[in-house]
């Protein structure tokens, strides 16, 4: 499949962000999920055949993902290499293996096996 990256931004009001990138845009809206309060904590936007994902400023997550293929020897390289983890590999609750990683400016990188779909 190749790797694939996804765009990840925060917004103070993620809802109004959704409602306005679809007017603005046409982006439409695929998975939404909410924390037990409500807001969003991560949702997927797709315009045609591309996808970035959003949620909250005070979510978790990092500025970019990546979905590859062998994520396991990638995260061998990033730890040999020195990479600060800040999230350590392991299986998440929605069917993906993950991990993430700061880079030295101090963006946070996560990588996974999770590759939405429309």
């Amino acid at each position: 499949m190749g790797t694939i990256f996804y765009p990840t931004l925060r917004y103070e009001d993620a809802d109004a962000a959704i409602d306005w990138l679809g007017r603005a845009f046409g982006f439409e809206p695929g998975a939404v999920y909410r924390t037990d309060a409500g807001r969003v904590q991560h949702a997927e936007l797709w315009l045609g055949d591309a996808s970035i994902m959003l949620g909250e400023a005070e979510s978790s997550g990092g500025d970019v993902y990546a979905a590859v293929d062998d994520l396991d020897a990638l995260h061998d390289r990033a730890v040999a290499a020195g990479a600060e983890l800040v999230r350590p590999l392991g299986d998440t609750d929605y069917g993906s293996r993950e991990f993430a990683a700061r880079d030295p400016q101090g963006r946070t990188w996560y990588f996974g096996t999770y590759r939405p779909a429309r």
